[in-house]
């Protein structure tokens, strides 16, 4: 695979979906294949409910750990609502290709003040205006049924991302980095989400 010059991801989510856990693994994946990497947690309240987003360059110099406004070539939403506050990173000039859960949690201000949350189809409808390549997935709900439990959803989504081609990365180093970064106990359930979300890209 020919060595890029730069490539940057931006992964956007709520605490507790595991954004800084994907962020390791594409950061050690990257480290494998020979790239310089940096990352970036942008948002620290990663206490559960709270926004999380972290940012993973890599290239074959990387000076700075931010990725700059429109100019992220993918991001990963685990959260819809995440995703739209995350589309600013992207553009239809730069390519940028956003894949993101359907899942959404209602931030409690929204609850208080009663305000609108986007529908999926109005979610869809925005970033479109950022991104001609725009791939939405009910990756909870298709981890909750296949494997158990929607926690392996942010893997599942990495699997997906992979599979369509989004990811400059061999699929043996992103195996081995999520060897390497998840606990013994869960890697079975998270390399199989994985290899599902793989699949899930290839028979869309």
């Amino acid at each position: 695979m020919k060595k890029l010059n730069e490539f940057n991801i931006v992964i956007a989510g709520i605490g507790g979906q595991g954004v800084l856990t994907l962020a390791f693994i594409l950061a050690e994946a990257a480290l494998k294949q020979g790239y310089d990497v940096k990352t970036s947690e942008l948002h620290g309240l990663a206490q559960r409910g709270g926004a999380v987003s972290s940012h993973v360059r890599f290239g074959k110099k990387i000076y700075s750990s931010l990725v700059m406004e429109c100019e992220a070539n993918l991001i990963i939403g685990l959260e819809r609502l995440e995703t739209l506050r995350a589309c600013y990173y992207s553009s239809k000039e730069n390519g940028t290709a956003i894949v993101f859960d359907t899942f959404s949690v209602v931030p409690i201000l929204v609850s208080v003040f009663k305000e609108k949350y986007p529908s999926l189809e109005e979610t869809e409808k925005i970033l479109k205006e950022f991104s001609n390549k725009v791939y939405p997935l009910e990756a909870t709900e298709i981890a909750k049924k296949e494997i158990g439990n929607g926690i392996y959803s942010n893997i599942l989504l990495l699997g997906y991302a992979f599979g369509l081609g989004l990811i400059p990365l061999e699929r043996k180093n992103l195996e081995e980095a999520i060897r390497e970064v998840i606990p013994e106990k869960y890697l079975n359930e998270n390399l199989k989400a994985f290899d599902l979300g793989i699949r899930k890209a290839k028979s869309s």
